[in-house]
């Protein structure tokens, strides 16, 4: 008749943001600016999206995300 959801297949629901949320992240984003992190941390780094609050920019990692990610052309496929 047509096809069965997966829910009703007994499996999980598929995401249909899965293959687009690899390069969602806070790396990616234009509003992404990159600071030295603290000794035993990879990488961290600022989100500027919003005005700063009393604390400063939030602190973000890379791989961090969110609803208001802005792609930055200059940052696809380079190590940042």
């Amino acid at each position: 008749m047509g096809m069965v959801p997966d829910i009703e297949q007994g499996r999980r629901p598929s995401d249909p943001w899965a293959h687009r949320s690899s390069l969602m992240t806070c790396k990616s984003c234009m509003w992404y600016v990159r600071k030295e992190a603290p000794q035993g941390l990879d990488e961290l780094g600022r989100c500027r999206k919003r005005s700063p609050t009393m604390d400063g920019f939030p602190a973000v990692f890379p791989t961090d995300w969110c609803g208001d990610h802005k792609l930055d052309e200059t940052k696809i496929g380079r190590r940042a």
